[in-house]
Formats: C-alpha cells, structure tokens, sequence
C-alpha cells in the first residue's frame, strides 16, 4: 500500500500539521530543546536534543492534539459535551481543551491512573470517571457511553486531527535543531510518533525515526513486521501512559509509513532513564515520557556520531512514585545498594554508622530497625540501610567499612 490510506494519499500530511500549528499557536508553548553532552557521550551520539514536552501545559504533549480536534468541532458537538478516555495526559489535554473553549468534558480513566494526573484533570474543571483495571476497559465504557447520551468521543490517539496536532512537535524539532539525523518517540498508541513521523518525513534531509516501548507493552513492532495490526491481551509496565495493547487503524496506517524502527526497554532502564533526567538534565520526566532516553541509553540503537532528538513526552508523576523510580534507577545504574547489619550497642551505633558513610563521600538514604529474624542473634539489632554511592566498587567499600566497626556486622548485602 503506497499511501496510509490505500489510495496514495496521505491521511495526515505536513500541510494538516502547519494548518493545526496556526490553530494552536495560542494556546500551547513551544516547548525548549535542551541539549545534553552527557547523554551524548553515554550514546556515542555527536548530538543529544532532548525535547522537553513535560513543560507543555498540563504536563505533556497532549493539549496539541486535544485543542486542534475539539477547535474544530461544530455548534452541534460542542453542546452535546465531550466524553475521553485516558491514562491521565490526554484527559488534562481534553479537560484545558473543554474549559478554553467552553466545552462541557467528562474523561473516564483507569484505576492506575496516578492521583496526581486525576487531581490535575478535575482541576480544570473536566468531570472524572475511573473505570477499568486497564485503559482498554476505560475506553470501551467511555464509547459506550458516547453511543448512549451523544456526546462527542474524543479519541486520545486514533484520528487525524489528534495526529496532526501531537505533530506540531516535528515542527519545531527541525526548526530547533536542523541537524536532526534521528529522534526516538515513545510509541503508546501511536498518535506522538505518527505526527513527529509526518512531519520529519517530509522534511528535506532524510531523518530516522525510531519508536520506543516498554517491553511489557511492546505491540508495535510485531504489527509493523506483520503488516497487521497486533494486539496484546494484557500489559505489564510501569510506563501506564503508553500502556496500550495495540496500534489502531489511523495511527497503524500511518506508522507503517513514517516508523523506521522500534525498539523494546525493561521497566528498570526506564527508571534508570528517570533518574538519569533527574540528575543529568535537571527534569522530571515520567516513566512513559523517559522510555526514549531509555532507548538511547540502550544498545538496542546504533547512534554513533549523530544528531539525536529525543522527545520527553511527559511530567506528571506523583513525587513519592518519581522517588520510588529514581531508587530502582539508582540500583539498575549499580549506584544503590540495600544491607542487613546486626548492631551492638543501639541506638548509639547510629552515629557511627553515618559518620562511617559520609567519610566514604556516599549518602545514607535509609536506615531503620528491622524486623527480627531466624538470622539475628538476640542481642544484637537487626537494622537495613539503604546507601548511594558512585558504583559498585564504592559502595562495597562502604559496606567492607561498615563491617570493620566494632558491634557492627554486615548480614547481607544487595547492589542489584
């Protein structure tokens, strides 16, 4: 099939994404373009751009796509509501969207959908409905819904008006860095990177573009090899913002045309790629938005020498689930580790133990009476702490330093 629609046209082309580009214009920011030599140095890339969508407005790329679709409903529409599903970003988008333009939104959500993005969503003034374990339930009860009170659906990712708006970001991207040889995009359901695709398909130089996925919800590259839509019966992943089972018609039509490859992440590289955004850039990404800075860390692509763009694609995050994904980031880059100590002379040993930790330039992060065990001779404390460190060989000399006290041993001791 030449063209997305079977017929050698285009369902969504460069002309679509400058017309939702003036649209929009007033609405959404132009988001930085941050470059990083630290990220280029870990990819052997010459370049690293990272496109950073988690300070859009509501905390991601979404309002794009949302306000170019909902800006162009009829009278009609507009009265009979809105209703959406999402797993939290395109509902903020729908909800902002809704309340510029005075339209009346509901958003159904699944029940992993983290508080934070619900409370954000309900805050602009969008009624909120959680429904389904997974998003596909939220989205059936949410077209269910639709056929029953005739309120307009407004799909998250599969329509042309969505895509166009997600691909005013290829826009900016060449604007911003026209060097651009690749740029990885966190494929969910496909709306992000069918835009992005579009738009750096057309350009005049030729640039790769690549998906990334988490691979507990890694549907698009069995489809894309296929050429038939492939879907997964359940999902598994941290990264609930592209935790979808399956590319739909418009964006798999689409992304057959624009996608030169996609790769597959574990979760832990994803918190690694978090942690790494934290410490190195200074941003807090989502784990959806850091899946393609996981990719880039990864050694699944060949970036040597070139200009790479990677979108972060999303911010919202609950602080205490961000610390929990910088703490398993910490122990995937082997900067973490976790011990067992049997202490004498508690609780004065707690001094020592942290004088002993920051001497050795590492940081105590936990340290708390455990839980007696088959294991603890009953006159000493059992006691876990929690150390970060620079690497393994730093922290094992923590620990060794540790051991050396006296009334101090360590039981057990964990750098994975």
């Amino acid at each position: 099939m030449s063209g997305a629609d079977g017929t050698g046209e285009r369902l969504v082309t460069r002309a679509d994404v400058e017309a939702a580009r003036e649209r929009i214009d007033d609405v959404v920011h132009r988001t930085p373009l941050d470059t990083s030599r630290t990220f280029a140095e870990m990819a052997g890339a010459a370049s690293i751009g990272l496109k950073l969508e988690n300070v859009q407005r509501t905390g991601s790329f979404k309002i794009r796509g949302a306000y170019n679709k909902m800006a162009q409903l009829s009278a009609a529409e507009r009265e009979a509501g809105v209703i959406s599903s999402s797993a939290g970003n395109h509902a903020q988008g729908v909800a902002l969207a809704g309340q510029l333009l005075d339209i009346e939104t509901t958003i159904v959500v699944p029940e992993v959908t983290p508080a934070a993005k619900i409370e954000a969503t309900r805050g602009y003034g969008a009624e909120v409905v959680v429904e389904g374990d997974i998003y596909e339930r939220s989205y059936e009860h949410a077209t269910e819904r639709a056929a029953e009170t005739g309120e307009t659906f407004v799909h998250p990712f599969d329509d042309e008006a969505i895509v166009a708006g997600q691909g005013t970001i290829g826009l900016e991207l060449l604007e911003q860095y026209p060097e651009i040889d690749t740029v990885l995009v966190a494929i969910g359901g496909g709306g992000l990177i069918s835009g992005i695709g579009t738009v750096l398909k057309a350009a005049e130089r030729d640039v790769r573009v690549i998906g990334v996925q988490p691979e507990g919800a890694a549907h698009a590259k069995p489809s894309l090899e296929a050429d038939e839509i492939r879907a997964l019966s359940d999902v598994d992943t941290v990264a609930e913002g592209i935790a979808d089972t399956r590319l739909l018609e418009t964006t798999f039509a689409i992304a057959r045309e624009v996608v030169d490859d996609v790769v597959s992440v574990s979760d832990r590289e994803i918190a690694a790629a978090v942690t790494l955004l934290a410490e190195r850039a200074k941003t807090v990404a989502e784990s959806a938005g850091a899946t393609p800075l996981a990719g880039v860390l990864s050694d699944a692509v060949d970036l040597e020498g070139e200009h790479v763009g990677v979108v972060i694609s999303g911010g919202n995050v609950n602080l205490t689930e961000h610390a929990e994904l910088t703490r398993t980031g910490l122990h995937e880059l082997e900067r973490y580790a976790d011990a067992r100590l049997a202490v004498a002379g508690w609780p004065t040993a707690v001094g020592d133990i942290a004088d002993v930790v920051e001497s050795a330039g590492a940081e105590l992060d936990v340290l708390e009476r455990a839980r007696r065990t088959s294991i603890d001779e009953p006159n000493r404390v059992p006691v876990t702490v929690g150390l970060e460190g620079s690497g393994p060989e730093h922290l094992e000399g923590v620990l060794e330093s540790l051991d050396a006290l006296e009334g101090i041993a360590v039981l057990e001791r964990s750098l994975e």
